[in-house]
């Protein structure tokens, strides 16, 4: 193990709180973080920083210099490294203290002293694997269909809410409140106010389905894991939307802090040739407006409510869902602590 900085270990409700470990989370939009630029970040309720090399290579540290623990993110950019504007330690994208000009050659230089975290870039998004072992191998990354599928087209829409992670997932599992909520919306205006579900398992997690009403609203959402969490789901399109078929999202909510949820939401449609152009003329030109007018919604909602909201509620049959998400949330929480306590005992 190299020689990190060492805390306490996180307890399940802290992890239940601040976001699962051990998966890749969606972190920001790639242009967050231009050639030779440098982004500070909260993510997990903890702050990083990103910066991209000489090479065009994203680096994603622990904003905290190993030797007073200043902000690395206040620090210059020097093409493969950064350094600290504290007293100049230059960190390597590794995480490697390369050079402390106060006192070349100490014990410093060398070694591993900043987390470094793997990172892919996807779809317009920086992905980044956070691991209880920050020398463990990441977990291999299955992408979301839509998000690899020659046929689909997408556009990236990022949010910060107001909001614990966990109700923008639940939000997403609870297909209901698309009948009421949007009922306005130019996509969900149609289909029953009311609605039997059902859980279907799948390889890599579970549908959510209505049993009595298929594409007319939001009639189900598939959750998956295959590395990183996401849902996807459709809507029905009217005609004026263009060719194109219905309007897929993938969606993925990463805790910012216990409070706070950056919102990721892929928007798509399985078109090619000339029906691409048109889709996405017509996103550019009028849907997308409406889909933030949608996504405003929820956000308006969701932080109006009390953040203890979720510990005194009456649930029913539609929130099976909801339901199954917090157990294995609850569960895998409370797991990764117990791996965390034995790592330092």
């Amino acid at each position: 193990m190299v020689n990190r900085l060492q805390r306490t270990p996180l307890t399940g409700d802290e992890i239940f709180a601040t976001g699962m470990r051990n998966q890749w989370h969606a972190v920001c939009p790639s242009h967050f973080v231009e050639p030779g630029g440098m982004k500070r970040l909260r993510r997990l309720g903890e702050d990083w920083l990103l910066f991209r090399q000489s090479d065009g290579t994203l680096r994603m540290l622990a904003d905290r210099c190993p030797h007073r623990g200043a902000p690395l993110s206040q620090g210059l950019h020097l093409g493969d490294r950064v350094a600290c504007k504290y007293h100049g330690v230059q960190v390597g994208g590794d995480g490697t203290v390369l050079s402390v000009p106060g006192m070349p050659g100490c014990n410093l230089e060398g070694k591993q002293l900043v987390t470094s975290l793997p990172v892919r870039e996807v779809a317009g998004a920086v992905l980044a694997w956070f691991g209880t072992d920050p020398d463990a191998e990441p977990a291999p990354l299955d992408l979301p269909d839509p998000l690899v599928d020659e046929d689909v087209s997408a556009f990236l829409c990022y949010a910060e809410w107001s909001a614990p992670w966990r109700f923008a997932l639940e939000n997403l599992l609870d297909p209901m409140h698309g009948a009421f909520l949007h009922h306005e919306s130019h996509s969900m205006f149609g289909g029953e106010t009311s609605a039997k579900f059902r859980i279907r398992e799948t390889d890599r997690g579970f549908f959510f389905e209505k049993t009595d009403q298929r594409g007319v609203n939001f009639d189900w959402v598939e959750f998956c894991r295959t590395g990183a969490d996401w849902v996807d789901l459709e809507i029905p399109y009217p005609p004026t939307a263009g060719p194109g078929g219905s309007f897929g999202i993938v969606g993925m909510g990463t805790p910012i802090d216990a409070e706070n949820t950056a919102v990721f939401f892929w928007r798509y449609r399985r078109v090619q040739g000339w029906e691409r152009d048109v889709w996405r003329f017509l996103y550019r030109t009028t849907l997308e407006e409406r889909h933030w007018e949608v996504l405003e919604q929820d956000r308006v909602m969701l932080e109006s409510m009390a953040a203890d909201a979720d510990q005194a509620e009456n649930l029913y049959q539609h929130d099976l869902g909801v339901m199954r998400l917090r157990r294995l949330y609850r569960a895998q929480a409370d797991a990764q602590a117990r791996e965390l306590a034995g790592s330092t005992s």
